[in-house]
């Protein structure tokens, strides 16, 4: 008969291969790729916008192989998503003498930088006056919005 008045705690299994992850999580990778992406100015000037899609390999020692574009928006974005993602560094993995290869794939979102938003208007006045003796005055008006 089962005595169920003990009950065993649950034991979780450790995994057998760990992969390589970037360090500090998504959110460093965000920063990251923020601090590091260089605009290309042929985009710029084009007005291009949108997500270029990089796949890559990551091995065991944490370095980036293979890289290529998955979904690309040329004018020079699809090179600059390339030149970043090489410049990743992942963490280094042990795995009792196994060697891992990581498959991954990383969106890089290129959104043209905002305008100042400051506009103006200059209107021009002039007060003529009947008297001559008084010089001609000329009014100002700015308008910011």
């Amino acid at each position: 008969m089962l005595d169920t008045s003990v009950i065993m705690p649950y034991k979780k299994e450790k995994k057998f291969l760990e992969l390589p992850r970037y360090a500090g999580g998504k959110e460093a990778l965000s920063k990251f790729i923020r601090q590091n992406l260089q605009y290309p100015q042929e985009a710029l000037e084009a007005g291009i916008e949108g997500k270029v899609v990089v796949g890559f390999d990551v091995d065991d020692n944490g370095m980036v192989h293979n890289a290529h574009i998955v979904f690309g928006i040329g004018y020079g974005c699809d090179e600059e998503a390339l030149r970043l993602v090489q410049l990743l560094r992942y963490q280094k993995v042990s795995n009792r003498g196994r060697r891992v290869l990581l498959h991954s794939k990383l969106n890089i979102r290129f959104s043209l930088p905002e305008k100042s938003k400051l506009n103006y208007t200059i209107k021009t006045k002039s007060n003529k006056t009947k008297a001559t003796t008084e010089p001609n005055k000329i009014t100002y008006t700015i308008t910011i919005s």
